[in-house]
């Protein structure tokens, strides 16, 4: 049964930057981390705070070849990296990938510039895993694993930001989060990605209130979410990215009229699990 699994572990759902307090409790205050099992294959996408916790769970798993695919570099997206342990683990394999900067810098550099003083105190070389690095452009497909097809597309994000469908047995799930969305127009580029997609993750930063003093920030909204949801004949709706001050009791009220206009949709919380 495992060999047949496409599983979506969410390790981390906030944006921008963690949060802690009782009032953020049951949706966690990690930032973007989401593991993907196909079959034995497995795959992080984003580096958040969460990738600490993915990475001590994967080492007692016993995993040993892993995936880390970026969207893009902000904070909120790779500050988790340093953390991950089986990057000093010498059995372990891991390759990591991005392509929102392509043709200015390169992953390693990119992972290089990240990992040293005086930011962090020791540099990528104290690492002992066997490290890969793979460089992409927006548009090209990706075969990281036998069996999984990852197709890519550029995002609206300040500084460049990469959209993922994953498909796998059969099964598709569309990655569509740190992605500002324009009034009134569904982006053809995230309607290629999400097409029939068994579930989407979305960004629900804001709200369409919020949205005009937010314009430029990148972000997008639960309603503009939605929409593509419908429009793209998917099966479920993840809402992902929380701002990092939304409540519990706020993320519960936006699941709720979400749902009643897209009946698959439910508010993505640290630790959750769906098998697709």
């Amino acid at each position: 049964m495992s060999e047949e699994i496409f599983r979506v572990k969410f390790w981390g759902t906030r944006g921008s930057v963690p949060v802690s307090g009782p009032e953020f409790e049951r949706y966690g205050g990690n930032t973007s981390c989401i593991e993907v099992r196909c079959g034995e294959h497995r795959m992080i996408f984003d580096g958040g705070s969460g990738l600490r916790q993915a990475g001590d769970a994967l080492s007692v798993e016993g995993v040993d070849q892993i995936d880390i695919i970026f969207t893009h570099s902000h904070y909120d997206h790779i500050i988790g990296l340093p953390y991950f342990a089986p990057l000093y683990n010498p059995m372990m394999n891991v390759r990591l990938w991005s392509g929102h900067l392509a043709g200015i810098m390169t992953t390693r550099e990119m992972v290089s510039q990240f990992m040293r003083p005086p930011w962090f105190p020791v540099e990528p070389d104290i690492c002992k895993a066997s490290l890969g690095f793979r460089d992409f452009r927006s548009g090209d497909v990706l075969a990281p694993r036998e069996g999984v097809t990852i197709r890519t597309d550029s995002l609206n994000h300040p500084g460049g930001c990469i959209g993922y469908r994953i498909e796998w047995a059969g099964k598709v799930l569309a990655l569509i989060y740190d992605t500002e969305h324009e009034a009134g127009i569904l982006d053809p580029a995230v309607l290629r990605l999400i097409d029939g997609a068994d579930l989407v993750v979305y960004d629900c930063t804001y709200t369409e209130d919020e949205m005009p003093r937010r314009f430029g920030y990148g972000h997008s909204t639960w309603q503009h979410g939605v929409k593509l949801a419908s429009a793209g004949k998917i099966g479920k709706l993840a809402l992902f990215h929380h701002a990092p001050s939304r409540t519990d009791d706020e993320i519960d009220e936006f699941e709720a009229l979400a749902r009643e206009r897209f009946g698959g949709t439910f508010a993505a919380r640290d630790g959750q699990v769906i098998d697709l």
